[in-house]
Protein backbone atom coordinates (compact mmCIF):
# COMPACT_ATOMS: atom_id res chain seq x y z
CA UNK A 1 0.00 0.00 0.00
CA UNK A 2 2.98 2.32 0.76
CA UNK A 3 4.39 1.84 -2.74
CA UNK A 4 0.73 2.69 -4.11
CA UNK A 5 0.64 5.50 -2.50
CA UNK A 6 4.48 6.76 -2.97
CA UNK A 7 3.21 5.78 -6.97
CA UNK A 8 -0.22 7.27 -7.21
CA UNK A 9 1.19 11.06 -7.68
CA UNK A 10 3.36 9.47 -10.68
CA UNK A 11 -0.02 7.78 -12.09
CA UNK A 12 -2.37 10.57 -12.13
CA UNK A 13 0.88 13.16 -13.51
CA UNK A 14 1.08 10.55 -16.50
CA UNK A 15 -2.90 10.46 -17.05
CA UNK A 16 -2.92 14.38 -16.72
CA UNK A 17 0.23 14.62 -19.37
CA UNK A 18 -1.52 12.30 -22.14
CA UNK A 19 -4.96 14.90 -21.40
CA UNK A 20 -3.15 17.78 -21.74
CA UNK A 21 -2.00 16.38 -25.48
CA UNK A 22 -5.02 14.99 -26.29
CA UNK A 23 -6.48 18.68 -25.54
CA UNK A 24 -3.99 19.83 -28.15
CA UNK A 25 -5.37 17.90 -30.81
CA UNK A 26 -8.98 18.52 -29.32
CA UNK A 27 -8.46 22.08 -29.98
CA UNK A 28 -6.97 22.10 -33.92
CA UNK A 29 -10.40 21.45 -34.54
CA UNK A 30 -13.64 23.44 -34.14
CA UNK A 31 -15.85 20.09 -34.19
CA UNK A 32 -13.39 18.65 -30.99
CA UNK A 33 -12.30 21.70 -29.48
CA UNK A 34 -15.80 21.61 -26.83
CA UNK A 35 -13.40 18.06 -26.04
CA UNK A 36 -10.60 19.33 -25.99
CA UNK A 37 -11.34 21.72 -23.37
CA UNK A 38 -12.70 18.87 -21.31
CA UNK A 39 -9.66 17.40 -21.26
CA UNK A 40 -7.42 20.41 -20.58
CA UNK A 41 -9.92 20.87 -17.47
CA UNK A 42 -10.06 17.46 -16.28
CA UNK A 43 -6.00 17.29 -16.78
CA UNK A 44 -5.73 20.30 -14.87
CA UNK A 45 -7.85 18.97 -11.57
CA UNK A 46 -5.87 15.94 -11.79
CA UNK A 47 -2.22 17.12 -12.23
CA UNK A 48 -3.40 20.72 -8.83
CA UNK A 49 -4.33 17.10 -6.74
CA UNK A 50 -1.21 14.97 -7.64
CA UNK A 51 1.05 18.13 -6.90
CA UNK A 52 -0.56 18.51 -3.36
CA UNK A 53 0.06 14.28 -2.82
CA UNK A 54 3.64 15.44 -3.87
CA UNK A 55 3.84 18.06 -1.27
CA UNK A 56 6.10 17.51 1.94
CA UNK A 57 3.54 17.46 4.52
CA UNK A 58 6.25 17.40 7.08
CA UNK A 59 6.58 21.21 6.59
CA UNK A 60 3.25 22.37 6.20
CA UNK A 61 1.85 23.61 9.45
CA UNK A 62 -2.07 24.88 9.93
CA UNK A 63 -0.83 28.67 8.39
CA UNK A 64 0.68 27.21 5.19
CA UNK A 65 -2.43 24.89 4.43
CA UNK A 66 -4.58 27.82 4.73
CA UNK A 67 -2.65 30.27 2.32
CA UNK A 68 -2.32 26.68 -0.10
CA UNK A 69 -5.88 26.27 -0.51
CA UNK A 70 -6.88 29.78 0.24
CA UNK A 71 -4.71 30.43 -2.96
CA UNK A 72 -6.08 28.04 -4.73
CA UNK A 73 -9.70 28.52 -4.11
CA UNK A 74 -9.69 32.54 -4.55
CA UNK A 75 -7.87 32.50 -7.80
CA UNK A 76 -10.45 29.32 -9.15
CA UNK A 77 -13.41 31.39 -8.29
CA UNK A 78 -11.76 34.65 -9.71
CA UNK A 79 -10.75 32.80 -12.98
CA UNK A 80 -14.14 30.98 -13.18
CA UNK A 81 -15.63 35.12 -12.96
CA UNK A 82 -13.82 36.67 -15.21
CA UNK A 83 -14.60 33.69 -18.07
CA UNK A 84 -18.50 33.36 -16.97
CA UNK A 85 -18.48 37.26 -17.49
CA UNK A 86 -15.74 38.20 -20.35
CA UNK A 87 -17.10 38.88 -23.90
CA UNK A 88 -16.08 37.49 -26.73
CA UNK A 89 -14.67 40.98 -28.20
CA UNK A 90 -12.57 40.84 -24.71
CA UNK A 91 -11.10 37.64 -24.92
CA UNK A 92 -7.90 38.05 -26.49
CA UNK A 93 -7.31 40.95 -23.65
CA UNK A 94 -7.85 38.80 -21.22
CA UNK A 95 -5.51 35.89 -23.09
CA UNK A 96 -2.93 38.30 -23.14
CA UNK A 97 -3.25 39.16 -19.29
CA UNK A 98 -3.55 35.59 -18.37
CA UNK A 99 0.04 35.18 -20.14
CA UNK A 100 1.52 37.79 -17.92
CA UNK A 101 0.32 36.07 -14.88
CA UNK A 102 2.24 32.72 -16.16
CA UNK A 103 5.27 34.96 -16.79
CA UNK A 104 5.08 36.79 -13.19
CA UNK A 105 4.89 33.22 -11.47
CA UNK A 106 8.05 32.03 -13.27
CA UNK A 107 9.94 35.06 -11.73
CA UNK A 108 8.53 34.62 -8.31
CA UNK A 109 9.23 30.56 -8.74
CA UNK A 110 13.02 31.35 -9.45
CA UNK A 111 13.17 34.31 -7.11
CA UNK A 112 11.79 32.06 -4.26
CA UNK A 113 14.13 28.93 -5.56
CA UNK A 114 17.18 31.00 -5.42
CA UNK A 115 16.29 32.55 -1.27
CA UNK A 116 15.61 29.30 -0.14
CA UNK A 117 17.55 26.54 -1.60
CA UNK A 118 16.22 23.66 -0.40
CA UNK A 119 18.17 20.53 -1.10
CA UNK A 120 20.57 22.37 -3.50
CA UNK A 121 23.65 22.74 -1.24
CA UNK A 122 24.39 19.23 -1.04
CA UNK A 123 24.93 19.03 -4.68
CA UNK A 124 27.26 18.48 -6.81
CA UNK A 125 29.21 21.59 -8.00
CA UNK A 126 27.76 20.88 -11.63
CA UNK A 127 24.68 20.04 -10.66
CA UNK A 128 24.41 23.15 -8.52
CA UNK A 129 25.74 25.26 -12.13
CA UNK A 130 22.84 23.84 -14.01
CA UNK A 131 19.86 25.16 -11.16
CA UNK A 132 21.50 28.17 -10.92
CA UNK A 133 21.39 28.26 -14.80
CA UNK A 134 17.63 27.17 -14.83
CA UNK A 135 16.94 29.95 -12.43
CA UNK A 136 18.17 32.46 -14.63
CA UNK A 137 16.35 31.39 -17.77
CA UNK A 138 13.33 30.76 -16.04
CA UNK A 139 13.30 34.55 -14.61
CA UNK A 140 14.58 36.17 -17.62
CA UNK A 141 11.75 34.61 -19.90
CA UNK A 142 8.92 35.09 -16.98
CA UNK A 143 10.26 38.90 -17.13
CA UNK A 144 10.05 39.33 -20.73
CA UNK A 145 6.46 37.43 -20.52
CA UNK A 146 5.14 39.73 -17.82
CA UNK A 147 5.41 42.57 -19.27
CA UNK A 148 5.19 41.99 -22.97
CA UNK A 149 2.15 40.23 -22.27
CA UNK A 150 1.27 43.31 -20.43
CA UNK A 151 1.46 45.75 -22.79
CA UNK A 152 -0.03 43.27 -25.07
CA UNK A 153 -3.64 43.33 -23.31
CA UNK A 154 -3.30 47.47 -22.87
CA UNK A 155 -2.68 47.55 -26.77
CA UNK A 156 -5.45 45.54 -27.40
CA UNK A 157 -7.97 47.04 -24.42
CA UNK A 158 -7.30 50.68 -26.72
CA UNK A 159 -5.18 51.86 -23.23
CA UNK A 160 -2.00 52.13 -25.35
CA UNK A 161 -1.87 52.96 -28.98
CA UNK A 162 -1.70 50.26 -31.51
CA UNK A 163 1.10 51.95 -33.80
CA UNK A 164 4.33 50.68 -32.87
CA UNK A 165 7.04 52.70 -30.90
CA UNK A 166 10.23 52.40 -32.59
CA UNK A 167 13.20 53.76 -30.27
CA UNK A 168 16.22 54.99 -32.27
CA UNK A 169 18.69 52.36 -32.34
CA UNK A 170 16.39 49.84 -30.78
CA UNK A 171 17.83 46.32 -32.22
CA UNK A 172 21.10 47.82 -30.47
CA UNK A 173 19.02 48.09 -27.03
CA UNK A 174 17.53 44.77 -27.85
CA UNK A 175 21.11 43.47 -28.68
CA UNK A 176 22.41 45.10 -25.22
CA UNK A 177 20.12 43.35 -22.83
CA UNK A 178 20.35 39.82 -24.27
CA UNK A 179 24.19 40.18 -24.29
CA UNK A 180 24.28 41.51 -21.21
CA UNK A 181 21.98 39.71 -19.36
CA UNK A 182 24.05 36.43 -20.37
CA UNK A 183 27.29 38.59 -19.39
CA UNK A 184 25.50 39.17 -15.67
CA UNK A 185 24.80 34.94 -15.24
CA UNK A 186 28.51 34.74 -15.18
CA UNK A 187 29.10 36.22 -11.66
CA UNK A 188 26.09 35.39 -10.18
CA UNK A 189 27.04 31.50 -10.69
CA UNK A 190 30.67 31.82 -9.16
CA UNK A 191 29.43 34.70 -6.37
CA UNK A 192 26.33 31.94 -5.11
CA UNK A 193 28.97 28.80 -5.34
CA UNK A 194 31.28 30.72 -2.54
CA UNK A 195 28.00 31.42 -0.64
CA UNK A 196 26.94 27.28 -0.48
CA UNK A 197 23.98 28.21 -3.05
CA UNK A 198 23.11 31.98 -1.99
CA UNK A 199 24.46 35.09 -1.72
CA UNK A 200 22.64 38.82 -1.01
CA UNK A 201 25.72 40.25 -4.21
CA UNK A 202 24.19 36.85 -6.34
CA UNK A 203 20.05 37.79 -5.46
CA UNK A 204 21.15 41.67 -6.63
CA UNK A 205 22.48 40.36 -10.02
CA UNK A 206 19.55 38.08 -10.37
CA UNK A 207 16.91 41.29 -9.55
CA UNK A 208 19.27 43.15 -11.49
CA UNK A 209 18.97 40.99 -14.83
CA UNK A 210 14.90 40.49 -13.64
CA UNK A 211 15.17 44.67 -14.50
CA UNK A 212 16.75 44.23 -17.67
CA UNK A 213 14.02 41.57 -18.69
CA UNK A 214 11.56 43.72 -17.78
CA UNK A 215 12.30 46.26 -19.45
CA UNK A 216 12.69 44.25 -22.62
CA UNK A 217 9.48 42.68 -22.57
CA UNK A 218 7.89 46.07 -22.91
CA UNK A 219 10.52 47.00 -25.65
CA UNK A 220 9.92 44.34 -27.38
CA UNK A 221 6.08 44.64 -27.68
CA UNK A 222 5.46 48.32 -27.55
CA UNK A 223 8.11 47.77 -31.10
CA UNK A 224 5.05 45.83 -32.51
CA UNK A 225 2.00 47.43 -34.46
CA UNK A 226 -1.59 46.85 -33.36
CA UNK A 227 -3.01 44.71 -36.72
CA UNK A 228 0.04 42.32 -35.86
CA UNK A 229 -1.33 41.53 -32.31
CA UNK A 230 -2.61 38.20 -33.14
CA UNK A 231 1.27 36.78 -33.99
CA UNK A 232 2.22 38.67 -30.70
CA UNK A 233 -0.23 37.22 -28.50
CA UNK A 234 0.35 33.47 -29.93
CA UNK A 235 4.20 34.42 -29.48
CA UNK A 236 3.45 35.64 -25.62
CA UNK A 237 1.86 32.19 -25.82
CA UNK A 238 4.93 29.70 -26.67
CA UNK A 239 6.55 32.34 -24.17
CA UNK A 240 4.55 31.65 -21.43
CA UNK A 241 4.60 27.99 -21.98
CA UNK A 242 8.92 28.14 -21.71
CA UNK A 243 8.53 30.01 -18.66
CA UNK A 244 6.05 26.94 -16.85
CA UNK A 245 8.52 24.66 -18.21
CA UNK A 246 11.25 26.53 -16.92
CA UNK A 247 9.50 27.02 -13.53
CA UNK A 248 9.06 22.87 -13.90
CA UNK A 249 13.31 22.24 -13.90
CA UNK A 250 13.69 24.25 -10.73
CA UNK A 251 10.86 22.78 -9.14
CA UNK A 252 11.88 19.61 -10.45
CA UNK A 253 8.17 19.12 -11.25
CA UNK A 254 8.10 16.64 -14.33
CA UNK A 255 4.38 17.78 -15.54
CA UNK A 256 5.52 20.89 -15.49
CA UNK A 257 8.08 20.73 -17.72
CA UNK A 258 5.73 18.78 -20.11
CA UNK A 259 2.79 20.77 -19.88
CA UNK A 260 5.59 24.40 -20.71
CA UNK A 261 7.14 22.10 -23.44
CA UNK A 262 3.60 21.36 -24.68
CA UNK A 263 2.36 25.30 -24.31
CA UNK A 264 5.97 26.38 -25.53
CA UNK A 265 5.98 24.41 -28.91
CA UNK A 266 2.32 24.48 -29.71
CA UNK A 267 2.72 28.51 -29.57
CA UNK A 268 5.61 28.68 -31.46
CA UNK A 269 4.22 26.21 -34.39
CA UNK A 270 1.15 28.42 -34.30
CA UNK A 271 3.42 31.79 -34.46
CA UNK A 272 5.68 30.28 -37.62
CA UNK A 273 2.75 29.03 -39.38
CA UNK A 274 0.74 32.74 -38.91
CA UNK A 275 4.06 34.42 -39.92
CA UNK A 276 4.17 32.38 -43.07
CA UNK A 277 0.61 33.64 -43.77
CA UNK A 278 1.59 37.03 -43.27
CA UNK A 279 4.86 36.19 -45.51
CA UNK A 280 6.51 37.47 -43.09
CA UNK A 281 9.43 36.32 -40.67
CA UNK A 282 9.00 35.44 -37.10
CA UNK A 283 12.61 36.55 -36.22
CA UNK A 284 11.13 39.99 -36.45
CA UNK A 285 8.20 38.93 -34.21
CA UNK A 286 10.73 38.09 -31.34
CA UNK A 287 13.14 41.13 -31.47
CA UNK A 288 10.61 43.97 -32.41
CA UNK A 289 9.45 46.45 -34.71
CA UNK A 290 7.02 43.31 -36.76
CA UNK A 291 7.04 44.79 -40.14
CA UNK A 292 7.97 48.33 -39.55
CA UNK A 293 11.52 48.38 -41.16
CA UNK A 294 11.95 49.77 -44.45
CA UNK A 295 9.46 51.60 -47.02
CA UNK A 296 8.63 55.12 -46.85
CA UNK A 297 5.45 56.60 -46.11
CA UNK A 298 2.47 54.72 -47.17
CA UNK A 299 0.36 55.88 -50.28
CA UNK A 300 -2.76 57.25 -47.76
CA UNK A 301 -5.64 56.78 -50.17
CA UNK A 302 -7.93 58.35 -47.34
CA UNK A 303 -6.26 61.59 -47.30
CA UNK A 304 -7.15 62.36 -50.64
CA UNK A 305 -10.55 60.61 -50.71
CA UNK A 306 -13.42 60.72 -48.07
CA UNK A 307 -16.82 59.02 -47.68
CA UNK A 308 -18.17 61.20 -49.82
CA UNK A 309 -15.86 59.34 -52.83
CA UNK A 310 -16.94 55.91 -52.16
CA UNK A 311 -20.15 54.40 -53.43
CA UNK A 312 -22.84 54.07 -50.73
CA UNK A 313 -25.64 51.04 -50.36
CA UNK A 314 -28.58 50.36 -48.42
CA UNK A 315 -30.19 47.41 -46.46
CA UNK A 316 -32.89 47.19 -49.26
CA UNK A 317 -30.58 47.39 -51.88
CA UNK A 318 -27.44 44.75 -50.26
CA UNK A 319 -30.96 42.37 -49.66
CA UNK A 320 -31.66 42.86 -53.43
CA UNK A 321 -28.26 41.70 -54.36
CA UNK A 322 -28.06 38.90 -52.28
CA UNK A 323 -31.29 37.42 -53.63
CA UNK A 324 -30.18 37.84 -56.79
CA UNK A 325 -26.82 36.16 -56.35
CA UNK A 326 -25.83 32.40 -56.94
CA UNK A 327 -22.72 32.85 -54.70
CA UNK A 328 -22.18 34.63 -51.68
CA UNK A 329 -19.26 34.89 -49.46
CA UNK A 330 -18.80 36.38 -46.11
CA UNK A 331 -15.16 38.07 -44.67
CA UNK A 332 -15.93 38.37 -40.34
CA UNK A 333 -13.84 40.95 -39.08
CA UNK A 334 -12.84 42.42 -35.43
CA UNK A 335 -16.25 44.73 -36.14
CA UNK A 336 -18.58 41.58 -35.87
CA UNK A 337 -17.06 40.69 -33.09
CA UNK A 338 -17.43 44.45 -31.42
CA UNK A 339 -21.09 44.38 -32.86
CA UNK A 340 -22.19 40.84 -31.52
CA UNK A 341 -23.53 40.36 -35.04
CA UNK A 342 -22.82 36.72 -35.34
CA UNK A 343 -25.81 35.19 -34.50
CA UNK A 344 -27.79 36.86 -36.90
CA UNK A 345 -24.87 36.59 -39.79
CA UNK A 346 -25.85 33.17 -39.57
CA UNK A 347 -29.35 33.84 -39.46
CA UNK A 348 -29.36 35.76 -43.16
CA UNK A 349 -26.74 32.63 -44.31
CA UNK A 350 -29.56 30.28 -43.28
CA UNK A 351 -32.21 31.91 -45.28
CA UNK A 352 -29.61 32.54 -48.21
CA UNK A 353 -29.27 28.35 -48.32
CA UNK A 354 -32.92 28.04 -48.32
CA UNK A 355 -32.88 29.64 -51.64
CA UNK A 356 -30.44 27.75 -52.99
CA UNK A 357 -27.57 30.44 -53.08
CA UNK A 358 -24.60 28.90 -52.01
CA UNK A 359 -22.88 31.04 -48.80
CA UNK A 360 -19.57 30.27 -47.15
CA UNK A 361 -17.38 32.52 -44.94
CA UNK A 362 -13.95 33.64 -45.80
CA UNK A 363 -11.46 33.63 -42.36
CA UNK A 364 -7.66 35.15 -42.83
CA UNK A 365 -5.29 33.83 -40.12
CA UNK A 366 -5.13 37.26 -37.90
CA UNK A 367 -8.67 38.17 -38.59
CA UNK A 368 -9.66 39.68 -35.28
CA UNK A 369 -7.42 40.31 -32.67
CA UNK A 370 -6.52 36.38 -31.71
CA UNK A 371 -5.46 33.55 -33.47
CA UNK A 372 -9.08 31.70 -34.39
CA UNK A 373 -10.94 34.70 -33.06
CA UNK A 374 -13.79 34.45 -35.97
CA UNK A 375 -13.63 30.80 -36.19
CA UNK A 376 -14.89 30.75 -32.33
CA UNK A 377 -17.15 33.59 -32.60
CA UNK A 378 -18.98 31.53 -35.76
CA UNK A 379 -18.80 28.19 -33.72
CA UNK A 380 -20.33 30.00 -30.58
CA UNK A 381 -22.98 31.01 -33.47
CA UNK A 382 -23.21 27.39 -34.87
CA UNK A 383 -22.40 28.23 -38.12
CA UNK A 384 -22.31 24.76 -40.05
CA UNK A 385 -18.23 23.92 -40.22
CA UNK A 386 -17.55 22.62 -43.56
CA UNK A 387 -18.49 26.62 -44.98
CA UNK A 388 -15.82 28.35 -42.66
CA UNK A 389 -12.98 28.48 -44.87
CA UNK A 390 -9.29 29.39 -44.72
CA UNK A 391 -7.98 32.25 -46.78
CA UNK A 392 -5.48 29.73 -49.21
CA UNK A 393 -8.92 27.51 -50.17
CA UNK A 394 -11.35 30.38 -50.74
CA UNK A 395 -9.14 32.96 -52.73
CA UNK A 396 -8.97 31.15 -55.68
CA UNK A 397 -12.93 31.19 -56.07
CA UNK A 398 -13.54 34.87 -55.26
CA UNK A 399 -13.14 35.63 -58.88
CA UNK A 400 -16.45 33.29 -59.40
CA UNK A 401 -18.36 34.99 -56.81
CA UNK A 402 -21.10 36.88 -57.36
CA UNK A 403 -21.11 39.06 -53.85
CA UNK A 404 -18.98 39.59 -50.61
CA UNK A 405 -19.74 41.17 -47.59
CA UNK A 406 -17.02 42.09 -45.59
CA UNK A 407 -18.35 42.66 -41.78
CA UNK A 408 -15.92 45.08 -39.58
CA UNK A 409 -12.97 43.59 -41.55
CA UNK A 410 -10.11 45.68 -43.01
CA UNK A 411 -6.90 45.11 -43.06
CA UNK A 412 -7.01 41.69 -44.37
CA UNK A 413 -9.01 42.93 -47.18
CA UNK A 414 -6.78 46.13 -48.15
CA UNK A 415 -5.54 45.50 -51.78
CA UNK A 416 -2.51 47.61 -50.61
CA UNK A 417 -0.96 44.49 -49.69
CA UNK A 418 -0.10 43.58 -53.31
CA UNK A 419 0.02 47.00 -54.76
CA UNK A 420 1.75 49.63 -52.46
CA UNK A 421 5.27 48.44 -51.48
CA UNK A 422 5.62 51.35 -48.64
CA UNK A 423 2.31 50.12 -46.66
CA UNK A 424 3.49 48.32 -43.47
CA UNK A 425 1.06 45.53 -44.70
CA UNK A 426 2.91 44.77 -47.87
CA UNK A 427 3.58 41.62 -48.80
CA UNK A 428 0.75 40.44 -46.60
CA UNK A 429 -1.63 37.71 -47.68
CA UNK A 430 -5.02 39.15 -47.82
CA UNK A 431 -8.64 38.35 -48.70
CA UNK A 432 -9.14 38.98 -52.95
CA UNK A 433 -12.28 40.22 -52.24
CA UNK A 434 -12.06 42.92 -54.88
CA UNK A 435 -11.64 40.31 -57.87
CA UNK A 436 -15.45 39.26 -56.97
CA UNK A 437 -18.45 40.59 -59.01
CA UNK A 438 -19.44 42.85 -56.05
CA UNK A 439 -18.28 43.75 -52.80
CA UNK A 440 -19.80 45.56 -49.96
CA UNK A 441 -18.54 46.57 -47.00
CA UNK A 442 -20.13 47.28 -43.79
CA UNK A 443 -18.55 49.93 -41.44
CA UNK A 444 -19.27 52.30 -38.98
CA UNK A 445 -16.81 54.57 -40.51
CA UNK A 446 -13.91 55.84 -42.79
CA UNK A 447 -11.67 55.16 -39.74
CA UNK A 448 -8.10 53.21 -40.51
CA UNK A 449 -7.78 49.21 -39.88
CA UNK A 450 -5.68 48.59 -36.88
CA UNK A 451 -2.60 48.73 -39.15
CA UNK A 452 -3.00 52.33 -39.51
CA UNK A 453 -3.11 52.36 -43.18
CA UNK A 454 -6.20 53.67 -45.62
CA UNK A 455 -8.02 50.68 -47.68
CA UNK A 456 -7.92 51.01 -51.35
CA UNK A 457 -11.12 48.95 -51.17
CA UNK A 458 -13.55 51.46 -50.02
CA UNK A 459 -13.03 53.97 -53.47
CA UNK A 460 -12.91 50.65 -55.80
CA UNK A 461 -15.83 50.35 -58.56
CA UNK A 462 -17.26 47.58 -57.18
CA UNK A 463 -17.09 48.36 -53.60
CA UNK A 464 -20.46 49.77 -51.27
CA UNK A 465 -20.18 50.98 -48.06
CA UNK A 466 -22.96 50.10 -45.76
CA UNK A 467 -22.25 52.30 -42.84
CA UNK A 468 -23.43 51.30 -39.65
CA UNK A 469 -23.37 48.90 -36.48
CA UNK A 470 -22.65 45.87 -38.17
CA UNK A 471 -25.87 44.25 -35.92
CA UNK A 472 -28.26 46.68 -37.03
CA UNK A 473 -27.00 46.28 -40.77
CA UNK A 474 -27.82 42.57 -40.76
CA UNK A 475 -31.12 43.02 -39.23
CA UNK A 476 -32.08 45.66 -41.42
CA UNK A 477 -30.95 43.53 -44.17
CA UNK A 478 -32.85 40.54 -42.76
CA UNK A 479 -36.09 42.70 -42.36
CA UNK A 480 -35.49 43.86 -45.97
CA UNK A 481 -35.59 39.86 -46.74
CA UNK A 482 -38.67 38.84 -45.07
CA UNK A 483 -40.32 42.42 -46.34
CA UNK A 484 -40.24 44.02 -43.13
CA UNK A 485 -40.32 47.70 -42.88
CA UNK A 486 -37.34 49.15 -41.23
CA UNK A 487 -37.25 50.32 -37.75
Amino acid sequence: MILEAQSLPTVLYVVAAVLFILSLGGLANQETARRGNIYGIVGMVLAIGATFLLGDFELWNGTAMTLIYGSVAIGGAIGAVLAARVAMTAMPELVAILHSFVGLAAVFVGWSSYLHPHGTETLSRAAQTVHLIEIWIGVFIGAITFTGSVVAWAKLNGKVSGKPLLLPNRHMITLAAVVGSLILVFPFIEMSHGAGGFSYFGFLLLLAMSGVAFGLGWHLVMAIGGADMPVVVSLLNSYSGWAAAAAGFMLSNDLLIVTGALVGSSGAILSYIMCNAMNRSIWNVVFGGFGTDGGGEPAQVGEAKSADDCNHTTAEEVAKAAKNAKSIVIVPGYGMAVARAQHLVKEFSGQMRKKGITVRYAIHPVAGRLPGHMNVLLAEAGVPYDTVLEMEEINDDLPETDLVLVIGANDIVNPGAETDPSSPIYGMPVLQVWKSTKVVVFKRSMRMGYAGVANELFFNENTDMLFGDAKDTVQAILNALSGKAAA
